[in-house]
């Protein structure tokens, strides 16, 4: 625990498994609404590019539509090992998560996926033949939030800075879906 958790009058270390875990998770992703999906490092541009979070499914697998041919799907297809990182707001909450992903080519699901936006990447629109899923199967993540948002963190972290004291709202903690 560092000297600052450790300053804190308030428990603000919570680590989340199970089902705790995967609404955690999927409450923050489907804020965030996008992360930075990082592959293994093959390509040009290191394996991390923007991607959309298009379902969290009630196992808190992460969805997502790709180009058979881009680079992401080389890298998968080379090593499966993923990370997410994920900002929903300035100021939090954060995350962070490490699984697998897998490609497929399921119909059923790209269907569920699909919305009109996306035919400016797939042209041929929804059946164009390029399109992909991934599915990510979280493994462990470490998430970072307020606990009474972002108000009300911002207005301890003021009174704290008058007083002299850690008045921290935050939590933070481990998950393990």
């Amino acid at each position: 625990m560092s000297s600052i958790n450790q300053q804190q009058a308030e428990h603000n270390v919570s680590h989340l498994a199970g089902q705790a875990a995967i609404d955690k998770l999927a409450a923050l992703a489907r804020d965030a609404h996008t992360c930075f999906f990082c592959t293994a490092p093959l390509g040009p541009d290191g394996g991390e590019r923007p991607m959309t979070v298009l379902d969290v499914d009630a196992q808190g697998n992460l969805w997502f539509l790709s180009a058979s041919d881009s680079q992401q799907n080389q890298e998968i297809a080379a090593n499966p090992q993923v990370k997410l990182f994920f900002q929903a707001a300035q100021h939090g909450p954060f995350m962070v998560l490490q699984g697998r992903a897998s490609i497929s080519r399921d119909r059923a699901r790209i269907e569920q996926l699909w919305r009109f936006p996306h035919k400016t990447w797939f042209t041929g629109g929804q059946d164009d033949p390029r399109i992909t899923v991934l599915q990510v199967a979280p493994t462990q993540g470490y998430y970072w939030d307020n606990k009474h948002g972002s108000a009300v963190a911002g207005v301890k972290i003021l009174i704290g800075a008058v007083l002299g004291e850690t008045l921290d709202d935050s939590i933070e903690g481990k998950l393990r879906p």
